[in-house]
């Protein structure tokens, strides 16, 4: 993590210089302020802005036997335990080198948690913010993300985690026999919230007043705890960014049946579980991580996600929304407005082979069969600069992954019961990828609240008022329920039917939108 220290280094050369090593002493131990948990005394560091304790065990690290295992209670230690670094990432590829292969990085003992605090301790119990990392579920880690922006200006305490990848977070296999089979990051996320909720007080935090929120995977994972069992009063408040709940996870059936297929891939085919616990990461890891980006997949595709129709997660987020069977507690849901044009690039532009005019009706074709030529009446190439862009606004419209129109159903279905804040982050990133434009793209918001992978942070004046504003509607909403402040326009309750708040820079940047007319959700939530 980034951190300006308060106190520099001329400050301890001065003790050195004053009072010899016992004053220097005192002066390094001001910088690494000390909080005693559950677990034992942990030493993190200060900065200007904020504290920082990271690599904190929030359970038992699931290797060995306790591969594709619910977690174990986290380890106790005896003295002071540094969280001045990061622990280790989930086993997860990494292709950020350029023209070569991707490796692999992150070990199993992985389960981590990082909190970040005001450098001042706080009079009173601080709003606590648990943050979910996206990645697909295949990458990504809590340490990737530093809060000093959100916690500092905001006012709240901010955790983020690692949580169980891939194969080793998502393996359905039959022979599994406990109720989290399918859902092994789920159950480690749930371990986290446990873990805040026994340890947060001690850092100045209110576990009474928990936002969890996340972006993609991330936000996938808050709508598996709105609707699991074992969720239930870790939380107060819910966040969805990117990750609509208007959509279906896998079902057991098909979880059962990849995970069977991937057993016999792996040479597993006699005392099964024995073996693929005697695989190493490498072997699993790569299992599905070049899937990630296909632009036609439904989230239900996805090679790793969480498994309804189980124990664990009963029933499909919308349903246990629709059915009133969800955590009924204030939400905040939204997206970005050109939420597919990263997957399209990728997959095509990127590659040097952007969609044809040729292509496109193809490719619709086999998303939608028998209704592809409705949706090329609705999205005739005339209306688009190139065929990729057409591609691109036909899937985040239709919303059977990231798009608008999933978002409606289920605020719909949750605004009976709890109030909810729609939103829709409009902010032109001015990104292009070989010149295909890439607008507000998915994950585009992030850098607004959190520093870390997503992209570049708001330099302009214009674009860093606007992380202001959302940074204060996001820890408001964190402290209150409801995200309106004086200063700030006005975010009215979502009705079904009714706006979203459109947030870019700049007058009027701030206002509401009619999402379902912006991305013709009649036409495809009619279908």
């Amino acid at each position: 993590m980034r951190m300006r220290s308060a106190f520099p280094l001329c400050t301890v050369v001065i003790a050195l210089l004053q009072g010899g090593p016992a004053q220097a002493q005192a002066a390094r131990d001001i910088q690494r302020p000390t909080v005693h948990t559950a677990q034992g005394t942990l030493r993190g560091a200060v900065g200007s802005d904020v504290r920082t304790f990271s690599g904190i065990p929030y359970a038992a690290p699931p290797t060995g036997t306790r591969r594709w295992r619910p977690p174990g209670p986290a380890p106790v230690w005896t003295g002071v335990r540094d969280a001045t670094k990061p622990g280790s990432p989930c086993p997860q590829l990494n292709g950020e080198a350029p023209g070569e292969p991707p490796k692999l990085v992150g070990g199993e003992d992985c389960l981590f948690l990082n909190v970040t605090t005001p450098a001042t301790r706080p009079s009173r119990s601080l709003p606590v913010m648990v943050w979910f990392h996206g990645g697909g579920f295949v990458q990504g880690a809590g340490s990737a993300y530093d809060a000093t922006r959100l916690t500092g200006q905001g006012k709240v305490i901010t955790v983020t985690l690692n949580y169980r990848l891939g194969a080793l977070g998502h393996l359905a296999h039959r022979d599994l026999r406990d109720p989290y089979a399918g859902n092994y990051a789920l159950a480690d996320q749930q371990a986290a919230l446990r873990w805040v909720r026994r340890n947060i007080g001690a850092f100045g935090g209110d576990p009474a007043n928990v936002t969890i929120f996340g972006e993609s995977a991330g936000g996938f994972s808050v709508c598996a705890h709105l609707a699991a069992r074992g969720s239930r009063g870790l939380f107060h408040k819910a966040i969805v960014q990117s990750g609509p709940c208007g959509n279906d996870f896998v079902t057991l059936p098909r979880a059962q049946a990849r995970a069977q297929r991937l057993a016999a891939d792996l040479g597993c085919t006699t005392d099964v579980l024995a073996c693929l616990r005697a695989k190493p990461a490498a072997d699993l890891a790569p299992i599905g991580s070049d899937e990630i980006f296909t632009a036609t997949a439904r989230i239900g595709d996805m090679p790793w996600i969480f498994t309804a129709g189980t124990s664990a997660l009963p029933l499909q987020p919308l349903d246990a929304l629709r059915r009133g069977r969800a955590a009924q507690v204030p939400l905040i849901q939204g997206g970005t407005r050109d939420e597919m044009r990263p997957f399209v690039a990728v997959q095509f532009d990127a590659q040097g082979r952007p969609v044809t005019a040729q292509q496109y009706p193809q490719i619709t074709a086999d998303l939608f069969g028998e209704d592809a030529k409705a949706v090329l009446d609705r999205y005739p190439l005339t209306r688009f600069r190139t065929p990729s862009l057409a591609l691109a606004t036909v899937l985040g419209d239709w919303g059977r992954k990231l798009g608008a129109c999933s978002q409606l159903p289920a605020a719909d279905a949750a605004a009976r019961r709890t109030p909810v804040y729609e939103f829709e982050f409009a902010e032109d990133s001015s990104q292009e990828i070989l010149g295909f434009p890439l607008g507000a793209s998915h994950g585009s918001d992030v850098p607004y609240l959190l520093d870390g992978p997503a992209g570049a942070n708001p330099t302009n004046p214009a674009k860093q008022e606007l992380s202001r504003d959302m940074i204060a509607y996001w820890t408001r909403f964190a402290a209150t329920g409801d995200p309106n402040r004086p200063g700030l326009p006005r975010w009215p309750a979502y009705h079904s039917g009714g706006t979203a708040l459109s947030l870019a820079s700049g007058p009027n940047g701030i206002r509401p939108v009619d999402l379902a007319a912006a991305h013709d959700c009649a036409f495809w939530n009619g279908r």
